[in-house]
């Protein structure tokens, strides 16, 4: 009776964790500590947008960066004055340490000046990029 008690219990909170990590995965969201990041031309080996520039950080074995990428690029091609900058993450180590970038695909939203003003760890949906553009501008 106490192993079944305890099986349930653990698929009771492997499940929660399951559907919570679901529900943050691709959300673009404020975070507190990137207030004052900023990016230039120099970490990002490209130029950035005239209104805002979507940077995502990549791996070569990663499945959803795939997706991302076509995501980002669409975005950037529908809305005017926006650039999409790619960043292999294992070939840019010390970007990756200091913005905090635990995992791939991380797609950070820049306003003009470089600032980053929205974060997105996983996949993120496009219309969720799109208005995290719209705050950013």
């Amino acid at each position: 009776m106490t192993g079944l008690v305890v099986c349930v219990a653990v698929l009771v909170v492997a499940s929660a964790y399951g559907v919570l990590h679901k529900r943050r995965s691709g959300r673009v969201r404020v975070r507190g500590r990137d207030e004052d990041k900023r990016l230039g031309t120099a970490e990002l080996g490209g130029d950035l947008g005239e209104r805002a520039t979507l940077v995502q950080f990549s791996s070569a074995f990663c499945a959803p960066c795939r997706a991302t990428r076509r995501i980002l690029g669409e975005v950037a091609e529908m809305v005017p004055g926006v650039a999409h900058v790619e960043i292999d993450a294992e070939a840019r180590l010390d970007l990756v340490r200091e913005l905090e970038i635990l995992k791939t695909p991380t797609v950070l939203v820049l306003d003009a000046d470089g600032r980053v003003v929205r974060r997105a760890t996983g996949q993120p949906r496009k219309a969720d990029v799109i208005a995290a553009l719209g705050e950013a501008v």
